[in-house]
């Protein structure tokens, strides 16, 4: 496919936002054997590896580790990616290594055991930091593998929070205020403009590149890096305001939805989303995965993740509520902006809300 496509200067704005970018058109046979090469050689050797999310909390987690550990490797991963990325971490990663795992929250007992068992023998030591809440079923079973699981209470702390905490290491007022800053935009606080910078940081650059900088410049960015990103907004915030304009709102039980399609940056459509009345948000992507955000009005988005087997917290989580079957149904996802995912996700709703009303 030409790379043109979905990339080409001279593509529209509106066909963009319809559809996803470039890194979902590469077969997942292609991407793992790239990644498979990748991870094989940047683990050989290493002593301390870190599984994180790809988000700014998941690499400033990174960051916290190897300022304590400087010889510590990051391999960035997602929720959805988690169950085989614990098994090629077991797989190329040499006996007695260091395992810190941050900023992710299991989805099933089933998927992440077999990547765990084999990690627990290369390793004694695997220590996971996050701030999702998580099923007490699945922390016992993680518990019972002999790793230790640090959790932090996801209304007051982001993942860097705990690692910080557990960490206790030498950090300079730097990486403090880093955690500071990236807790400000984790939790959705907004209350330091720079959060928005780090994040929008994280999405476009490469991971090493992220962490090399923050370690160097903390929460603020050199010149050139916020040059490059208020560049990079343009295009963002066009986009965002395409997916607002987009929304439809609905009444359930006595809650107000506005729902949403398009490829955006999901807490700033969310926050659009809510300031037009709705008490909870739902972005379709055009990579079939949706984002639920809600507000204090609505603190169950955890709840409605989880009918699809995703998961997150209370006030942000997300799923894939359909299983796609071939190219020509994602083609009917882009074409009809998500028609049947919303559907899906609308009749789930009604459920639980009329569930809990009938209780």
């Amino acid at each position: 496919m030409k790379d043109e496509l979905v990339k080409g200067a001279g593509v529209d704005l509106e066909r963009t936002s319809l559809l996803p970018g470039m890194g979902f058109f590469v077969p997942d046979s292609v991407y793992h054997e790239q990644k498979e090469i990748e991870l094989e050689n940047s683990l050989r050797g290493s002593s301390v590896v870190v599984i994180t999310d790809s988000d700014a909390d998941g690499l400033t987690c990174a960051a916290l580790v190897q300022e304590a550990h400087r010889e510590a490797v990051c391999v960035p991963t997602s929720p959805y990616d988690l169950e085989d990325c614990l098994k090629r971490v077991a797989k190329y990663s040499d006996q007695g290594v260091k395992i810190y795992i941050c900023d992710l929250c299991p989805d099933s007992i089933e998927g992440i055991e077999p990547g765990l068992e084999e990690l627990c023998r290369k390793t004694e030591f695997i220590l996971w930091c996050d701030h999702h809440r998580w099923d007490e079923n699945m922390c016992d079973f993680v518990n019972s593998l002999g790793i230790r699981v640090e959790l932090g209470d996801s209304s007051e702390e982001c993942a860097a929070d705990v690692v910080f905490r557990v960490l206790n290491g030498d950090f300079s007022e730097e990486m403090k205020e880093l955690v500071e800053v990236t807790r400000d935009h984790d939790l959705w606080l907004c209350e330091d403009v720079r959060s928005g910078y780090l994040a929008d940081f994280a999405m476009w650059a490469p991971f090493k590149e992220y962490i090399e900088v923050v370690r160097e410049y903390g929460a603020n960015l050199p010149e050139d890096v916020m040059l490059d990103i208020q560049e990079r907004r343009e295009q963002k915030n066009d986009l965002i305001g395409r997916a607002i304009d987009r929304a439809e709102y609905r009444e359930i039980g006595g809650v107000t939805m506005g729902i949403t399609y398009g490829r955006c940056s999901q807490n700033e459509v969310a926050e659009g989303i809510r300031g037009e009345g709705a008490d909870v948000c739902v972005i379709i992507k055009p990579t079939g995965g949706v984002s639920i955000r809600g507000s204090e009005k609505f603190e169950r988005c955890h709840e409605l993740a989880r009918l699809f087997g995703g998961g997150g917290h209370p006030r942000a989580a997300g799923c894939m509520p359909i299983e796609f079957l071939d190219l020509l149904h994602y083609a009917e996802h882009w074409i009809s902006q998500g028609e049947e995912t919303k559907k899906v996700l609308l009749e789930a709703f009604k459920h639980m809300l009329r569930d809990e009303n009938a209780e």
